[in-house]
């Protein structure tokens, strides 16, 4: 018999890690040269450290510029507020708010090294001239299955993957709905001044006229519905999951995974309540939900920058991350090998870009990059015998 052929591992450079000690050459490479800044200092690569009052005052001024900007047009898309329903105001005002909340918190976001570079590659990704003419369907796929249908959770599970489409489609529709209408955007007027024609104008301009007693009318009039009924469904399965399932019980928090599903709700039912009402009860009750209803969309909307929908704006530049990834795939690049057993990992500007975020973390073990997932749970397992249970042997 022959023995069966042995594996020679390649011996790492000088301040690598070593399969007897994956520590080593985290020790090694974070000792920086005397005098020299060290690996997450932000002066090495060139930039001043950042303070968070410095954070803070760049994030201030980047939600009062938003906000600004979307008080202007909401005069100028109203038509010097001529359009503009006051009975809405409340709704505007929190808007004005969410848009404040969001550029603050994606300024302060992205002031993390980690988070910076995220959003530097994601978006120089996203308006790449050269990834579009290298790939021109690549972006508008990713938008579609990564952003749009999120393939990604169906490999988790179909039942999360449909419930997380349904809130999806239905926040989507409900904001394409509501927001114009709030800034004043949209208008609903009648064509006759009786019924039942109605014309729907866009900064003014007429774009289509029909019928309210047709299937487009019922429609146009009722899609908040329809959207109340797709969150409704989602948010149901994913609040039956984290009372029943013990994986979701154990690591839920209340404000973070429970208020915004409730917050979904209360929105959603108060505003089938409000249909229910004019049409079945003449309008009984209707002030009462219509105010319940105000304060619930406007918690929502400012809660929003601030808890896990945040989500949904940092989203975009994860397709990004991913454009880049799949762009430099497409490449001529250089694949790189595992370290030890010689596997292909990844191409070398997504490997050094890894290397680069960990870097700016002052994570100190960026090597363990250019190893498979495989070797570097062998590494760590060996580690572990050789130290931690030293003594237990």
């Amino acid at each position: 018999m022959t023995e069966p052929p042995q594996t020679v591992e390649p011996t790492p450079p000088p301040g690598d890690p070593t399969p007897g000690d994956p520590t080593r050459g985290a020790s090694a490479q974070a000792a920086p040269a005397p005098g020299s800044p060290a690996p997450g200092d932000p002066a090495a690569a060139g930039r001043p450290p950042q303070t968070p009052a410095a954070v803070r005052r760049r994030a201030t001024l980047a939600g009062a510029v938003v906000s600004a900007l979307l008080i202007v047009a909401i005069v100028l898309g109203s038509r010097l507020l001529r359009d503009f329903d006051s009975a809405l105001l409340p709704y505007a005002v929190a808007t004005v708010f969410l848009a404040f909340g969001v550029a603050y918190r994606y300024t302060v976001w992205i002031s993390a090294p980690g988070a910076r570079r995220l959003f530097h590659k994601g978006w120089g990704s996203f308006f790449s001239v050269a990834n579009f003419r290298r790939a021109p369907t690549a972006l508008p796929k990713m938008i579609a299955t990564y952003l749009g249908f999120q393939k990604f959770l169906g490999a988790r599970s179909h039942a999360r993957w449909a419930a997380h489409q349904l809130i999806f489609w239905g926040c989507l529709l409900a904001a394409a709905i509501t927001f114009p209408l709030t800034w004043g955007w949209f208008t609903f007027t009648s064509s006759t001044g009786s019924g039942p024609g109605y014309e729907m104008r866009i900064w003014g301009f007429k774009i289509i006229g029909f019928d309210a007693l047709s299937v487009l009318g019922w429609l146009m009039f009722h899609g908040l519905d329809i959207a109340a009924v797709l969150v409704i469904a989602g948010a149901a399965y994913f609040l039956w999951r984290r009372m029943k399932d013990r994986g979701a019980v154990t690591g839920q928090r209340f404000a973070y995974d429970l208020v915004p599903l409730i917050a979904l709700v209360v929105i959603s039912v108060t505003g089938l309540l409000l249909t229910f009402s004019s049409i079945f009860l003449h309008g009984g009750g209707y002030e009462f939900l219509a105010i319940l209803h105000m304060v619930s969309v406007v918690f929502t909307l400012i809660y929003i920058p601030f808890g896990k929908f945040f989500h949904i704006v940092q989203r975009p530049a994860a397709v990004g991350m991913q454009l880049f990834k799949y762009t430099s795939r497409r490449k001529d690049e250089e694949v790189l090998t595992c370290r030890r057993c010689h596997e292909l990992i990844d191409t070398a500007p997504y490997v050094e870009n890894l290397k680069g975020t960990m870097r700016d973390l002052d994570l100190g073990f960026d090597e363990w990059t250019e190893y498979c997932p495989r070797c570097k749970r062998v590494l760590r397992g060996s580690a572990y015998l050789d130290h931690v249970k030293k003594g237990f042997r």
